[in-house]
């Protein structure tokens, strides 16, 4: 009698299938060309992004619109390759950003210092960029600097606790007017004078600190709604007082020199123009805008300007000031404001004296750029 009892074959689950497959087509030569050459999964996988933390109080995060303007700028100069983290979302500006932020409404940093806040948040968000404005509410509460900068030692400890190549930008603090402290202004003032000496003591190589003047050119009657929190003027200009340091650290934007395809070093050129902002009896005030008109960024520019009529540079903010003895006067950058990328402009102010008439003022203004390293 015939045994009709079926044969048991081991069952394959769909995931074994492609593997059978090609085993048996191996002897047969039959693997497609796909299959033959197929690369590691992560061989082609994405370049992880650059995960920044904004960090701070209220200025930081209730809206905290620069971030906005922050987070788009950076992408139109082609800083894609970021996230901005934190673990508070948005909190209501209405323009379209990587919302993400660590900027607590309130919080005084010597007491996110002392009560041990910041590690479980950095171990949520594992930034690579903290760019920190955070001190204002221990101001208001008059806290002593040395009190402040004690703190800032704890969090930046607590950062390369975090990530040892941690890169930090810290702000010297926008000016602070309130109507209920008349002191707050010179306590600012106190803490920002000092916050140079604390990040150069800070600063390495492996895990840098750099200030961003958020201070200067900063005037609380318009760039501010109650004298501490910034307006959408002073939003602007936070945003672009951070834009060129933290560009900087982001490194090479597309069409930078080394990219692929690049056929050399771009020329590197940038262009300065000049408009008048107030007129006086002898004298006036001005302002010039630098701009990168190059497919790369530059670390650095000097603007040679030439007033007409006699007129002579007596003072400059926002840049470093020569002058010679025929009127011509050099204005190099101040720093925080050199790196430009593609695009992308800064302003200094300057005051001018002059024995001319009522004639508008007016000047050449010529820019020479540095590359970036």
């Amino acid at each position: 009698m015939r045994d009709t009892r079926r044969l048991r074959l081991p069952r394959l689950s769909i995931r074994s299938l492609p593997g059978l497959l090609a085993a048996l087509l191996l002897p047969l030569g039959l693997l497609t060309p796909a299959a033959a050459a197929a690369s590691p999964p992560d061989a082609t996988a994405a370049a992880d992004p650059v995960r920044i933390m904004p960090l701070g109080d209220s200025i930081t995060g209730s809206p905290g619109c620069w971030r906005a303007l922050l987070w788009n700028r950076l992408q139109d100069a082609g800083h894609t390759g970021i996230d901005f983290v934190g673990t508070l979302p948005p909190q209501g500006c209405g323009i379209a950003h990587d919302g993400d932020n660590e900027g607590h409404g309130g919080e005084l940093v010597t007491n996110v210092a002392s009560q041990g806040l910041l590690p479980a948040r950095l171990a949520a968000t594992r930034p690579d960029i903290v760019v920190m404005h955070f001190g204002t509410n221990d101001v208001w509460s008059n806290i002593a600097p040395d009190r402040i900068l004690a703190a800032y030692d704890t969090l930046l400890a607590q950062m390369r606790e975090s990530n040892p190549d941690m890169r930090v930008l810290v702000a010297q603090l926008i000016p602070m007017n309130p109507a209920t402290c008349a002191t707050c202004a010179q306590r600012v003032a106190d803490l920002n004078a000092r916050i140079p000496a604390w990040a150069a003591g800070a600063h390495t190589s492996r895990s840098p600190v750099v200030v961003v003047d958020q201070w200067t050119g900063f005037d609380t009657a318009t760039d501010t709604y109650d004298g501490v929190h910034p307006d959408a003027s002073g939003d602007e200009k936070i945003a672009a007082r951070w834009f060129p340091a933290l560009a900087a650290q982001l490194g090479s934007t597309p069409g930078d020199p080394g990219d692929p395809g690049d056929p050399g070093d771009p020329t590197l050129t940038c262009t300065a123009s000049f408009r008048s902002v107030s007129v006086w009896q002898g004298g006036y005030q001005a302002e010039v805008t630098v701009r990168n008109t190059s497919a790369a960024p530059v670390r650095g520019w000097t603007v040679t300007l030439r007033p007409a009529d006699g007129a002579r540079v007596t003072q400059v903010w926002n840049g470093a000031l020569k002058s010679a003895a025929d009127g011509t006067a050099t204005v190099a950058d101040a720093g925080w404001n050199g790196v430009l990328a593609p695009g992308a402009s800064t302003a200094f102010g300057l005051i001018a004296t002059t024995t001319a008439g009522p004639a508008a003022p007016a000047a050449t203004a010529d820019c020479a750029a540095t590359p970036a390293s």
